[in-house]
């Protein structure tokens, strides 16, 4: 089978193209599909690079992730997020490809009380999510075979993410004050990289039950806060953690204050259950364990 990864770049499509003779990969052609072979801004790259590589799955993570930027660059934020998509979808359905789609947690509102499903209404509050949300959309009008996973609070030991700005930071300081009002759960991109494998066997087996909207995630939920306490417990621990309201920490972009997302159905489709959060952020700081 073989696999084009679009993103690699970032942090989930780095970790799935890192996965090439990991067993999960077995039987799997990775293929990175870089900006200059498919370029979201420029739809036209979109059928030759198909045809150059030959996939027998897209698995889509390239996206417009710049949260408060999107907010002043609503065009290229729709162009990217929300048109790009449904058109690499198209020229998938034309070619008869299955199509991962990522999108996140910020399609909802956050006025949830309990974790969200597939099913609940979305309600985003900025262009991020509203682009996002309109990329859902597209590729399911496009293709309706197609996944749509949603994914929220995503780190990993590499790259720019929470993580490593928590460790960045607190190896110049012995206080840090991190927002405590936000809940979610932290998703580990190592995790999720060896599941979207797993998803892509099932896509070609039972794409009836593969297809549409997935939630996916691990077990708990915590704050940023709770995020940074842990992090830091296991590797600064003699760093101060002090919680904040999110009103003393403005941004451009509203954040939903609930985000957690129910990872149940997924997991229930791929025959096992999900793992604690705490569990994941273990396997991300000691390298030797597997991930």
């Amino acid at each position: 089978m073989r696999v084009m990864i679009t993103g690699t770049t970032g942090q989930l499509g780095g970790r799935l193209l890192a996965l090439a003779g990991h067993p999960v990969a077995w039987g799997k052609t990775l293929l990175a599909c870089s900006r200059d072979v498919l370029d979201l801004e420029k739809p036209e790259t979109f059928r030759p690079a198909l045809d150059r590589l030959r996939p027998d799955v897209v698995v889509s993570c390239a996206a417009y992730t710049a949260v408060d930027a999107a907010e002043d660059d609503a065009d290229r934020a729709c162009r990217i997020n929300g048109i790009a998509p449904g058109l690499l979808a198209k020229a998938c359905a034309e070619r008869n490809i299955r199509m991962v789609h990522m999108s996140t947690d910020y399609v909802f509102n956050g006025t949830g009380t309990r974790p969200y499903l597939p099913t609940d209404p979305p309600s985003p509050l900025g262009v991020y999510g509203t682009s996002k949300r309109e990329g859902e959309q597209a590729v399911l009008a496009a293709l309706p075979t197609a996944s749509i996973v949603r994914v929220s609070w995503l780190y990993d030991r590499d790259g720019r993410n929470f993580l490593n700005t928590m460790l960045r930071l607190a190896a110049d300081r012995e206080v840090l004050t991190v927002v405590d009002d936000q809940q979610g759960c932290p998703t580990h991109a190592g995790h999720l990289a060896e599941d979207l494998l797993h998803w892509v066997d099932l896509m070609v087996e039972q794409p009836e039950r593969t297809a549409g909207i997935q939630h996916y995630g691990h077990e708990g939920i915590t704050t940023w806060h709770g995020f940074a306490t842990a992090i830091l417990a296991r590797r600064a621990p003699h760093v101060e953690v002090r919680p904040i309201a999110t009103s003393a920490f403005p941004t451009k972009a509203r954040r939903p204050a609930y985000s957690k997302l129910d990872e149940r159905p997924f997991f229930e489709v791929l025959g096992r259950e999900s793992v604690a959060w705490e569990a994941a952020l273990e396997s991300c700081l000691a390298p030797t364990l597997p991930d």
